[in-house]
C-alpha cells in the first residue's frame, strides 16, 4: 500500500471528484442504465447547453475554491468516467456556476481510481464504490458519495464533519469493540488513554484542512471542522490526547454514546460528513452530504 499524500512535500491541497459527486446526474445515469451507452451519449449532447444542478459534492467543492490563494493553493481535479464528447455538458456547467477547474480526465468507462496518485490527490470523492476501495487501498483519503446536495448549509462558510475510528483514526479500537464487545472495548481505550491512535485514511486530509484554517483567525474562520463519533467516556480521552500529539485542532467534537449523529449533523450544518458505516450514513445523509468511506472492519 502506498502512503498517503503528505500535505507538507507539495503545499497544495488537491482534491479529485468525479462528476456524478459534483453534479446531479441522476437522470443521466438512469437513460445510461436503461437504454446503453449510445442514448446515454445523445442525452448528453442534445443536452449541452442544459444546466446540471448542484450534486453532493457541489457545496464542498464551491467552498473550497473560494479560499485557493498563492499561500494556501486549492486544486480540484475533475475524474470522469465519461469520454470528453459526453463530458462537454459537465465543463459547461462548471463554467456557468464559475467554478475554477481547469484540469480533468475522462476516462470513458475505464476505473479512474488510478488516477488520484496521478494527480497527487488528498480526497477522492466518487459515485462509484469499487473506484474508491481501490483508492482507500492505495492509501488516499475516499469517500463514496450518498445523499442529496446540501440544502440547510452554512451559507458561507465551510464546514466538514468525520466520525473518528477508521475514517481519521485507524480501526484497531473498533475492531475490539466489534470482537468482543463494549466492555472489552472501554477497558482497552482507558487503559491506552495516553497511547497515541494510529492514523486512519483522513488523517492528512484533516491536516491540510488545519493548515488552510491556521491561515485565517479563529474567530469567524473560514472552515470549521467536527468530530462526530460514537465513543463517549471514558474513551474520549485518547482521542483528545491523539490529536494534541498530531497539533490538529477540531473545532466541535460530539461524543454520542451511539445515539443517531443525523440530527446532530444537521444542526452543525455539515457541507459533508465522512464515516465508515452504513448505518450512520444513512442516518446522516437524510441531512447532510455524506462520503461513505469503505474502511476497516465494519466493511470487511
Amino acid at each position: 500500500m502506498a502512503d498517503a499524500v503528505d500535505p507538507k512535500a507539495k503545499n497544495k491541497l488537491v482534491i479529485a471528484i468525479s462528476s456524478r459527486a459534483l453534479f446531479d446526474l441522476d437522470e443521466s445515469h438512469q437513460i445510461f442504465k436503461q437504454q446503453g451507452v449510445e442514448a446515454y451519449a445523445q442525452h448528453q449532447e442534445e443536452n449541452e447547453d442544459v444546466v446540471l444542478p448542484p450534486g453532493v459534492g457541489f457545496s464542498l467543492v464551491k467552498k473550497l475554491l473560494t479560499l485557493n490563494t498563492k499561500k494556501n493553493p486549492i486544486d480540484v481535479i475533475l475524474l470522469s468516467r465519461n469520454s470528453a464528447d459526453t463530458g462537454l455538458r459537465i465543463f459547461n456547467s462548471i463554467e456557468h456556476y464559475g467554478l475554477n477547474i481547469s484540469r480533468a480526465a475522462f476516462t470513458r468507462g475505464e476505473s479512474t481510481h488510478s488516477l488520484v496518485g496521478a494527480f497527487e490527490a488528498d480526497l477522492f470523492l466518487s459515485s462509484n464504490y469499487q473506484d474508491v476501495q481501490k483508492a482507500l487501498e492505495s492509501g488516499f483519503a475516499a469517500a463514496s458519495i450518498v445523499g442529496a446536495s446540501s440544502k440547510g448549509a452554512h451559507e458561507t462558510q465551510l464546514r466538514i464533519a468525520f466520525d473518528g475510528d477508521a475514517v481519521i483514526f485507524s480501526d484497531e479500537s473498533e475492531k475490539i469493540f466489534q470482537e468482543k464487545g463494549i466492555d472489552a472495548f472501554e477497558e482497552n481505550e482507558r487503559a491506552s488513554a495516553n497511547v497515541e491512535l494510529k492514523a486512519g485514511p483522513f488523517k492528512c486530509f484533516l491536516k491540510s484542512l488545519h493548515k488552510i484554517q491556521s491561515a485565517f483567525p479563529v474567530e469567524n474562520n473560514p472552515i470549521r471542522t467536527a468530530l462526530v463519533t460514537a465513543r463517549s467516556a471514558p474513551s474520549h480521552k485518547r482521542v483528545i490526547h491523539t490529536m494534541r500529539e498530531w497539533g490538529i485542532r477540531i473545532d466541535e467534537s460530539f461524543f454520542l454514546g451511539g445515539l443517531d449523529k443525523g440530527v446532530f449533523l444537521k444542526e452543525f450544518s455539515a457541507d459533508i460528513f465522512f464515516d465508515d458505516q452504513h448505518s450512520h450514513c444513512e442516518s446522516a445523509s437524510q441531512y447532510v452530504p455524506t462520503g461513505h468511506v469503505p474502511n476497516g472492519i465494519s466493511n470487511s
